[in-house]
């Protein structure tokens, strides 16, 4: 097999100079995945008071607004990695904070236009989120050699997943309530802007490979496999949310999920027959990669499913308001912060299977208690407990996930990793909501009243059981397939 053009690419990063720089360091790179929730926040919690504002009260137009940004930020992380890889993973970190930012802001002004340019800005503001994933975890890859220090920093890393959710809830859920939702999204802009300043400064330079003559430009990021590879999986994703808003019976919701399929069809012939660069070399896919991606998969979108229809259950039938919404979820910094460090511990101790087993049976476990939960009962029977074990399902899958792949892959490689893991997560959030969204129209009689609304609310959570349960069993299979590996060596 020909040599990739940046398997050159140097391994050692230049470390910080003393623990303050170290700090900094590790902050900015672990705001990328702490401001990607938050973003994600930014439009469910008050999801409600966004919608009134553009006059709309339909579920399936509401979707669009979380949809619509992790559609981008799974379908585009998919060439981001291959970039960082190529021309430097710290000029890409840069690009995405200051890209995240200026879409943040014009999405704060789209108050002015109507819910679709909304949802335009959403989605170029998840390109951002794409763009800093997958090339902050590689700066994290290549600056530490596989150890404790490096899993606890991933798990610290993975913790910013819940906080950076809850933080994004809180202000956007105040900022809302007492004085505009655009200022959440503006605030925001600024904040990133920031972040693109203080990366410039203490991220270490990422070198990116000597340039091969002998290659073009277009073969070493695969052009073709990344237009059919984006295009494939937007149709598919778009086909799935636009679904609850107009109808299976409409035409080209299906034509697009067929020609979407067709797509994917042909980048896995491109990548498999055709690229001489991959988007994602075959050496890294095997089993226990296919694994642990499948875990991730379906735990991740039974979190999207737990997450947005938590929201609209307190809102809607508990009758709360997005501030006291986000106090109820807020229990989820503490323990996502005990899981991370605890993953950390573990994680060189226990095969990856039974980390990710443990993942699954907590998304599992938390999807039962709210889907149960009646409507009127006290908060702290099932929906506190709820709220305190689905973070270790999160905090436990991610840095796992993450830190695994990580330490499977050489250094050119690491903004592959990043981008795998971060993928199938986001891919999996929105392609999820749009599945449960077409449930929940499907189930809930209109939403005319709280017992329809409840119908839908808990046959959306139904299908993120499944998902979760359907990982745990992917998760024990897993195990087996590494125990009978390890008793053959």
């Amino acid at each position: 097999m020909a040599g990739s053009p940046e398997d050159d690419v140097q391994s050692a990063l230049e470390h910080p100079q003393n623990l303050l720089h170290e700090i900094v360091f590790v902050a900015v790179l672990a705001c990328a995945q702490f401001m990607t929730q938050a973003g994600l926040a930014m439009s469910i919690a008050p999801l409600h008071i966004i919608g009134s504002s553009f006059g709309t009260n339909n579920p399936g137009q509401r979707s669009w607004m979380p949809a619509a940004y992790s559609l981008t930020v799974g379908t585009f992380i998919l060439i981001a990695g291959r970039l960082g890889d190529l021309y430097g993973h710290k000029r890409l970190v840069i690009i995405g904070y200051s890209w995240f930012a200026l879409w943040s802001l014009l999405a704060g002004f789209s108050v002015y236009s109507d819910i679709i340019f909304f949802d335009c800005c959403r989605a170029f503001q998840g390109i951002g989120p794409a763009l800093l994933l997958p090339n902050s975890i590689a700066i994290l890859g290549r600056a530490y050699k596989p150890g404790l220090k490096k899993s606890i920093i991933f798990s610290l890393n993975g913790a910013t997943a819940p906080s950076g959710f809850v933080v994004g809830a809180v202000f956007s859920s105040l900022l809302s309530q007492r004085l505009w939702w655009p200022w959440a999204y503006w605030i925001a802009g600024i904040a990133l802007l920031v972040l693109a300043v203080l990366g410039a400064f203490v991220i270490p330079y990422t070198p990116p490979p000597e340039r091969d003559n002998s290659v073009s430009t277009f073969a070493r990021i695969d052009i073709w496999g990344s237009v059919t590879g984006v295009s494939g999986l937007v149709l598919i994703n778009f086909a799935w949310n636009q679904a609850p808003v107009v109808g299976w019976d409409n035409p080209y919701t299906y034509v697009l999920l067929i020609v979407g399929f067709i797509s994917m069809g042909i980048f896995g012939y491109i990548e498999s027959r055709v690229a001489k660069f991959p988007l994602i070399p075959p050496e890294i896919m095997n089993r226990d990669t296919g694994f642990l991606l499948g875990c991730v998969a379906l735990g991740w979108a039974a979190f999207g499913v737990f997450v947005f229809y938590f929201w609209q259950f307190l809102e809607s039938l508990r009758n709360l308001t997005p501030l006291l919404a986000t106090a109820q979820f807020s229990p989820v910094l503490v323990s996502g912060f005990c899981a991370a460090i605890v993953t950390g511990l573990l994680i060189d101790r226990l095969p990856g299977s039974t980390i990710m087993l443990m993942a699954l049976l907590a998304f599992t476990t938390g999807l039962i208690l709210v889907a149960t939960a009646p409507v009127h009962q006290s908060y702290w029977a099932q929906t506190f407990v709820a709220t305190i074990i689905m973070p270790w399902g999160m905090d436990m899958s991610y840095p796992a996930a993450t830190l695994l792949l990580s330490n499977m892959m050489p250094k050119a490689h690491q903004g592959v990793a990043g981008s795998l893991v971060n993928t199938v997560i986001n891919y999996s959030i929105s392609i999820a909501l749009g599945i449960a969204g077409t449930i929940e129209v499907q189930i809930n009689n209109g939403g005319t009243d709280p017992g329809d609304l409840l119908k839908g609310y808990r046959s959306a959570w139904y299908l993120g059981i499944g998902l979760a349960g359907s990982g745990a069993i992917c998760a024990v299979i897993f195990g087996i397939d590494t125990w009978r590996k390890s008793r053959k060596n």
